[in-house]
């Protein structure tokens, strides 16, 4: 949403102003611990040890005397190492809020020898050292390479400041993630420190801690392309210091727990991770179309204009949303009675539904403290606000004095779930958008207890602003006797848990929920925009960074705001920026009501490239969604690097100004002014120009090349081996008759593979047991003068009879037949009684391959075939 306040945009000037960390003395900040004790458990793949600290220091408060660590290894990829205090309980995330595996499973036989300990199935070894200090490493029994390794630094256990580092070997380790920040490079530099703590700092500043905080990063070694994976679950204020050859963790409070994920693609590293945080929610199929949103639509009638005004600019919209104007007096729940009353907001919901469009709007946490506000009466009754001082914390937002829901308690999930059922009878939203939820203040509350100046200050906004700034304050308590400063970052993540939940009890289908605020494990419950950027050039190439990072968080439904949410964008940047974001997993256009309107229908220029990559993002929805599945099941990304796709080119570790959608479409857009060519690297292969098959790239090795990029147009490939399920229509539902296409893109050795998931787009389990969903796997050969392409449904328990495969494309073909010859085809329905249908399609030479195309196929998506061509005389 949301523009900044004049009391938050104001604290840069402020926080210039405050005392950096206390002096130190030339004593360290902690001595580390020596190993007391060690001990292999009969159960298998766990070790547990006891440390005793060598020396007290002062610095940050007194040491804890006594640690234990665990090691355990809990799958055959994923090792944990867990160190607490060993004589009184800490504040650790509870496994209610993220589940997750406790115990120790042993894969295989155990393998230990004196301080090392591994399995049989495991690629990961631990060791244990019995020098003074203590220090542990995590590495590849396959290739002895150390991982992670705290040997020769002191460990640091204090109540509220802990310290680790580990050695990074020289100029082979590249890193990836450690967010939310906003920074130009995807892959992370060295002299970076990363402050992990969530707080309503505008995107369009760069390098600041902003909204969501994800300690998680990975590791793709050189040259090799071996990836690793390492979490430290630990929801305080941290900052994470990545020199050339170390990184170190400084946290405010909770305990280590590291978790090591071998890998060894970076594909299995995702998959590693998210079978541990959850599996990213699955998005409706419509959340795949375009969206259009504005902080500054006047009226109901301003929502009809928008909505007219794509129609008639023939510039596909599936989604409009209002910003917080809809509200009366800005509270929750609430239509304004004047410019957005409920009668004409309900006919006009009702008429974007019967048109197949969607509409949602923005919520945010902080209630309205109003006597005659029914949401904050229910929730006063219900008792589910934050304390603070002895009282419901009382903060300052758009609607004045605001309690905020305290997301720890059941009972404000109940709540919640009920405001959000009351509120869509009077409006049917069709999903909801979470703002605000870090959770943004317009006011800094006074320190009340030693909570709120923690003794080491986090490098909060770059300039080590207090915790308390601009948000809840840290003293404050939650449910169960939690504090603020312990739940914090968490507080977005339970927020959007308790909104998807609320509209799958509502709708009965499949939730949207978008978060602004997220950590650890959101992305199974919302999607996410990287905020408030704004419009300028460098925001559009920081999106891509941004954008990727998020898919290694977890959460694959991502985007940002098309054309910039602040400032007043131009023509040329807005063509460019929709050229890119027509091809972000989550493609919204928003703007921010004091910059100028950016609607893609009021630039003839910009019309032209929102028809343009639109159109080809609409034919693309049937990859998208079948990408989606592919996050849901696997967590795998739906906006790649380039390294995903090929870990083994050590080019692609530094590429940022370019990405894969999943792992055969590669997008290089346009990113500075006045530009008509693009430099753009492309991996070994065949690459086929999706908008114009004539154009080509094969490059063995990968190598750099200069694409021609007029004004309209952005360079979107096809990875060669790929077999592409397309729609032909810009519908958002699948419940209704539709067309198909095959692109069958053929590689050097004449092969192609893809597959395509298809359901109702809602269902509210995505590939359940109970759910009717239909997965087909297509297989493509050239055998000596004939091109097949086979058809095998693994699934086919949706209803598809109205889905027709119409037609198939073949790209890559020798060029030795005769142009104008038209091919024989046989068509072998394999379900239904065994028929043949016979026809000829066209041949064509186009730039160096042939092309062959058959259409007017009446193939059931839903059934197996073979399709054998005849192509060469």
């Amino acid at each position: 949403m949301a523009t900044i306040s004049p009391n938050v945009s104001f604290f840069f000037l402020l926080s210039l102003l405050l005392a950096s960390s206390p002096s130190l003395s030339q004593d360290p900040i902690g001595y580390g611990y020596q190993l007391h004790s060690l001990h292999s458990h009969a159960s298998g793949g766990l070790f547990t040890a006891q440390l005793q600290l060598i020396r007290n220091t002062t610095i940050y408060g007194p040491d804890i005397q006594k640690l234990n660590l665990t090691a355990s290894f809990e799958t055959k990829d994923r090792l944990r190492v867990r160190i607490i205090d060993a004589e009184r309980p800490r504040w650790e995330i509870p496994a209610e809020i993220i589940p997750r595996q406790i115990q120790a499973c042993l894969y295989g036989e155990e393998i230990k020898t004196d301080n090392n300990l591994s399995t049989a199935t495991s690629d990961l070894f631990v060791t244990i050292t019995s020098t003074s200090p203590f220090g542990f490493s995590v590495a590849r029994r396959s290739t002895g390479e150390v991982l992670f390794s705290t040997s020769g630094h002191s460990l640091v256990f204090k109540d509220r400041y802990l310290e680790i580092s580990s050695y990074l070997p020289d100029k082979k380790a590249n890193l990836y993630g450690l967010g939310e920040h906003n920074k130009p490079s995807f892959r992370l530099v060295p002299g970076d420190t990363l402050t992990l703590w969530n707080s309503d700092t505008p995107s369009m500043f760069t390098d600041f801690n902003l909204y969501g905080s994800h300690p998680f990063y990975m590791d793709v070694r050189t040259p090799e392309g071996m990836a690793h994976g390492v979490l430290l679950l630990n929801s305080n204020g941290m900052d994470v210091i990545y020199e050339e050859n170390l990184i170190t963790y400084k946290a405010i409070g909770g305990v280590f727990d590291f978790y090591f994920f071998a890998g060894p693609s970076p594909v299995e590293v995702i998959d590693q991770y998210t079978a541990l945080i959850g599996r990213p929610a699955p998005m409706p199929y419509w959340s795949f179309g375009f969206h259009q949103c504005r902080y500054g639509y006047k009226n109901v009638s301003d929502l009809e204009n928008v909505v007219a005004g794509y129609a008639d600019a023939g510039i596909p919209l599936s989604v409009l949303w209002t910003d917080i104007d809809y509200m009366d007096d800005f509270k929750d729940f609430t239509l304004d009675p004047v410019n957005f009353p409920p009668d004409k907001m309900k006919s006009f919901v009702d008429y974007l539904h019967s048109h197949g469009q969607k509409y949602v709007v923005i919520v945010d946490p902080g209630i309205s403290v109003n006597s005659s506000y029914e949401t904050y009466k229910r929730g006063l009754k219900d008792d589910i606000f934050i304390k603070w001082n002895g009282s419901n914390y009382l903060g300052v937002v758009w609607p004045g004095d605001v309690n905020f829901p305290d997301f720890v308690n059941p009972t404000a999930s109940k709540f919640w779930s009920n405001e959000i059922s009351i509120f869509r009878k009077t409006l049917p939203v069709d999903g909801l958008w979470i703002d605000m939820n870090e959770a943004s203040n317009f006011i800094t509350s006074p320190p009340l207890t030693e909570l709120d100046t923690p003794p080491y200050r986090i490098n909060n906004s770059g300039v080590q602003r207090p915790i308390n700034n601009n948000t809840v304050p840290a003293s404050s308590l939650h449910f169960g006797n939690l504090t603020e400063y312990d739940v914090h970052n968490l507080y977005g993540f339970l927020e959007s848990r308790a909104t998807h939940s609320a509209l799958i009890q509502d709708t009965g289908k499949r939730p949207f929920v978008l978060s602004r605020s997220t950590f650890v494990g959101s992305g199974r419950y919302a999607a996410h925009w990287t905020g408030d950027n704004a419009a300028t050039w460098d925001d559009l190439a920081y999106s891509i960074p941004s954008i990727l990072s998020f898919g290694l968080f977890g959460v694959p439904m991502v985007g940002a705001d098309i054309c910039g949410f602040n400032g007043n964008t131009t023509e040329e940047l807005c063509s460019r920026w929709i050229q890119l974001g027509a091809f972000y997993p989550f493609s919204r256009d928003h703007s921010e009501k004091r910059s100028t309107r950016q609607e893609l229908y009021l630039w003839r220029p910009v019309a032209q490239s929102a028809k343009k990559a639109l159109g080809l993002r609409y034919k693309l929805l049937p990859y998208y969604y079948t990408l989606m599945y592919q996050a849901h099941k696997l967590g795998t990304p739906i906006a790649r690097p380039l390294f995903f796709s090929f870990p083994e080119d050590p080019n692609t570790y530094g590429i940022n100004k370019q990405f894969m959608v999943g792992d055969r479409v590669l997008v290089s857009p346009v990113l500075e002014q006045g530009k008509t060519t693009v430099e753009a690297y492309f991996p070994r292969g065949r690459w086929f120009n999706l908008f114009d098959h004539n154009d080509t790239v094969e490059v063995s090795p990968g190598n750099q090349v200069t694409l021609e990029a007029p004004q309209d147009t952005i360079n979107v490939h096809v990875r060669g081996g790929s077999i592409l399920v397309t729609q032909k229509t810009e519908s958002i539902s699948l419940g209704e008759q539709r067309e198909y296409e095959l692109l069958v893109v053929l590689n050097e050795e004449g092969t192609a593979t893809g597959e395509v998931f298809l359901d109702d787009g809602e269902v509210v389990e995505m590939a359940g047991e109970l759910s009717e969903w239909i997965r087909v796997n297509f297989t493509s050969k050239v055998d000596g003068k004939t091109v097949s392409l086979n058809s095998e449904v693994v699934n086919g328990k949706f209803g598809t009879e109205k889905m027709f495969v119409k037609k198939v494309v073949f790209l890559g073909l020798r060029p030795d037949s005769k142009a104008g010859v038209a091919p024989v085809f046989v068509l072998h329905q394999l379900k239904s009684g065994g028929k043949i249908v016979r026809g000829s399609g066209s041949y064509s030479v186009q730039g160096k391959f042939g092309v062959a195309v058959v259409d007017d196929l009446p193939q059931p998506i839903g059934e197996d075939f073979e399709l054998l061509v005849k192509i060469y005389q």
